[in-house]
């Protein structure tokens, strides 16, 4: 789990030597980056080759198309991309670490938060054309992150308000996909992390099947093509390769993961 690749330091961010590294790392050692067609197939039964990874990036940043976006092709690596709908624009693709030209400036996380709060989210957030430049790549895929990314546990005035003003939320989010990108989406990344029974429920009418969570620990197939599921993540951080490499050896492995979860807390 991946949010920004910044040279603009700060919470959730990873320097892009750091994350350059990473992703030579992964390459180097054999891995092999995973899609939601995948994904879903091996939650279903079918094998999945042995150093299979899936990367995801959540809120949709600009710098996941200034930096990552680059990185990720010369590798030959794919990712996810969870987007909160209602923030993406209009306008051309900027320039991105490997096309030429005046990179755009990037906001750290708070200063972005205050920038998308004020109606400026162009300055934060990717655009529909670089989402379409980088679907045309082969490189990321987009998927629902809701479409205003509000918490309405915490903002609705009753318990009826939050399920109906979630409900559209997430049909609005699923529905902007449709119309942008020509294909409906059952994946959805909660916001902060958070769900609980009406979040469960409302994804599960509007279309949602596997629901990416901030919890880390191992993920197990399910041959039930009907149940939901919660997929867990690991978050990456801002570490050389070599925290990276050492990460992933202990969560591939479900009883050193659960043993060192249970000590971390």
């Amino acid at each position: 789990m991946y949010h920004h690749i910044s040279t603009s330091p700060g919470m959730i961010t990873v320097s892009p030597a750091h994350f350059a590294a990473q992703m030579a790392w992964l390459a180097k050692s054999g891995y092999r980056t995973i899609g939601s067609a995948q994904l879903m197939a091996w939650f279903a039964g079918e094998p999945l080759p042995e150093k299979s990874v899936m990367l995801t990036f959540d809120d949709g940043y600009l710098d996941n198309w200034v930096h990552a976006y680059p990185v990720l092709k010369a590798h030959g690596l794919t990712a996810l991309c969870f987007l909160v709908t209602n923030w993406p624009g209009e306008g051309p693709p900027r320039a991105h670490a490997d096309s030429g030209g005046a990179l755009p400036p990037l906001l750290d996380h708070h200063a972005g938060e205050v920038a998308i709060e004020n109606g400026a989210a162009d300055s934060v957030i990717l655009r529909w054309s670089e989402i379409d430049a980088m679907r045309a790549a082969g490189t990321f895929e987009f998927h629902s992150h809701t479409h205003t990314h509000v918490r309405w546990d915490k903002v609705a005035a009753s318990a009826q308000d939050k399920r109906e003003r979630l409900m559209r939320d997430l049909t609005e989010s699923r529905a902007v996909l449709q119309a942008r990108l020509g294909e409906e989406s059952d994946h959805l990344c909660w916001p902060q992390g958070y769900y609980d029974d009406d979040y469960l429920n409302a994804a599960q009418q509007a279309g949602f099947r596997h629901l990416y969570t901030c919890e880390t620990g191992p993920n197990y197939p399910q041959k039930d093509a009907n149940v939901v599921r919660s997929i867990s993540r690991l978050e990456v951080r801002d570490r050389p390769a070599s925290w990276l490499a050492s990460r992933l050896w202990v969560h591939t492995r479900p009883m050193i993961s659960r043993a060192y979860l249970r000590i971390k807390r």
